[in-house]
């Protein structure tokens, strides 16, 4: 089952359900009115939330013409998102790169962050900034839309709780993160809002693909046109979203639409730091990345952060090419008041 939220007179906009194929959608208000609201009776909506997907599914419902356009984040806005660094490789080369050392904690305690969560941008919505000089880079993950989580959840159990996948660019600006984080009280001016995919899917959706807390399949960036990274999200990832909602909730339960991301997808190549896609690798899934790689081998970094008219593609295609959660497609503007 796939899931949107339609632009409408509310700011939480409208709950639709959308075709596999994303062609065609109908809307769901006669079960839920919104995202929000379904996750809120998840157990008791979601089996009519399906048997509509399933009457669109077999044309039983005709449904209207879908466009990635007409939509806002899944969650327009959330309770909680809590982005995590399931990718250690990622970590390993951010601290490396600046002489520092990885405690060896990080391979076996997750880092988390607490993001803001009250604007969250549409899918194809401009990232509006003020200034290129705070070094604005893009962050392909993916996330997880929970239902209510027990503190103290296990990782054995923490996975049943997972309600909705989907993509996020996690805007980063990283001319800013020294300094806040210099202060040792993490993120704030570094983390403006992030976007999501025009689409969550049920993991059921998702089929073989969706394993043990993964989702094993390539993440496609594409900066300005240009394939920038194809890392596989189930290859390198140190911790599972199982381990990341366990984690999330150690001392504090997790309300339902509660949002938590994987962090950076980043896969190793030969046991060391990845390549770029023209030389044999993956890619990377920001552009941070590559830069630490450069200033490892050479010094100093040399690939650019993003600049105002620059364009970010985030997008994930099932083993038959068709894309699964639609793109995020988005332009960076100068902001103005």
């Amino acid at each position: 089952m796939k899931l949107a939220t339609l632009k409408s007179g509310s700011r939480d906009g409208e709950l639709v359900i959308v075709s596999s194929d994303l062609e065609r959608y109908t809307p769901a208000g006669s079960i839920a009115a919104t995202m929000q609201m379904a996750l809120d009776d998840w157990a008791n909506l979601a089996p009519d939330l399906a048997a509509l997907s399933e009457k669109l599914e077999l044309g039983m419902v005709e449904g209207e013409a879908f466009s990635e356009n007409d939509v806002r984040s899944p969650l327009p806005r959330a309770f909680q998102w809590a982005d995590g660094s399931a990718y250690v490789n990622h970590v390993e080369l951010v601290r490396k790169a600046r002489g520092a050392v990885m405690p060896d904690s990080f391979w076996t305690d997750p880092l988390m962050y607490q993001g803001g969560s009250d604007s969250f941008l549409d899918p194809h919505a401009p990232i509006p900034l003020a200034s290129e000089d705070w070094g604005i880079d893009f962050e392909a993950e993916v996330a997880v839309i929970v239902g209510d989580v027990p503190m103290g959840v296990s990782r054995e159990d923490a996975g049943a709780h997972i309600k909705l996948i989907m993509l996020v660019n996690d805007v980063s600006l990283r001319g800013l993160i020294p300094a806040e984080l210099g202060k040792g009280f993490g993120f704030f001016h570094a983390k403006p809002s992030s976007a999501f995919s025009p689409v969550a899917v049920t993991p059921e959706e998702l089929g073989a693909s969706w394993e043990g807390g993964k989702l094993n399949l390539p993440l496609l960036s594409h900066l300005n046109g240009g394939l920038f990274g194809k890392p596989d999200a189930g290859v390198d990832m140190t911790f599972t979203f199982n381990d990341l909602i366990a984690h999330a909730a150690k001392t504090r339960p997790l309300c339902a639409g509660a949002i938590i991301g994987s962090g950076t997808v980043s896969n190793k190549l030969d046991g060391g730091p990845g390549k770029p896609v023209d030389e044999g690798g993956a890619g990377y899934s920001c552009i941070a990345e590559v830069r630490m790689i450069e200033t490892i081998e050479n010094g100093t970094p040399a690939t650019p952060f993003m600049k105002f008219g620059d364009k970010i593609r985030i997008e994930m295609m099932d083993g038959e090419g068709n894309s699964i959660f639609g793109a995020i497609d988005q332009m960076l503007e100068r902001y103005q008041l």
